[in-house]
């Protein structure tokens, strides 16, 4: 079983920044695929950016050029780095794991408020 945490969200006025991150623990094998998401109230969950093993990093094209995505391996850690934040970031963001024996793992989520 694997556990994801996610930390780092808060309030924060437009144009700010926030660092998110998201620690694993458990039994982790290995990492496929390691992505955040966010939900914002009354909409569907969105992919924000994702750090695919081997791969580069993937971003949305609305956060794009804004927010910077980063591991650690040795810690286990995925981070978010988000800069001149806007209104419409506020969300709850969520960290999702894809394992090398295909299952899927979440966190708890970690709200993002960014006032105007």
């Amino acid at each position: 079983q694997v556990q994801l945490v996610e930390s780092g969200g808060g309030l924060v006025q437009a144009g700010g920044s926030l660092r998110l991150s998201c620690a694993a623990s458990g039994s982790i094998f290995s990492i496929v695929d390691w992505t955040w998401f966010r939900q914002a109230p009354g909409k569907e969950r969105e992919y924000v950016a994702g750090i695919p093993v081997g791969g580069n990093p993937e971003y949305a094209s609305s956060v794009k050029g804004r927010f910077t995505i980063s591991r650690d391996n040795a810690k286990n850690r995925l981070y978010l780095e988000m800069t001149n934040l806007k209104p419409e970031d506020t969300a709850v963001y969520y960290c999702r794991l894809l394992s090398g024996t295909s299952n899927v793992y979440w966190g708890q989520g970690t709200q993002v408020t960014v006032s105007s």
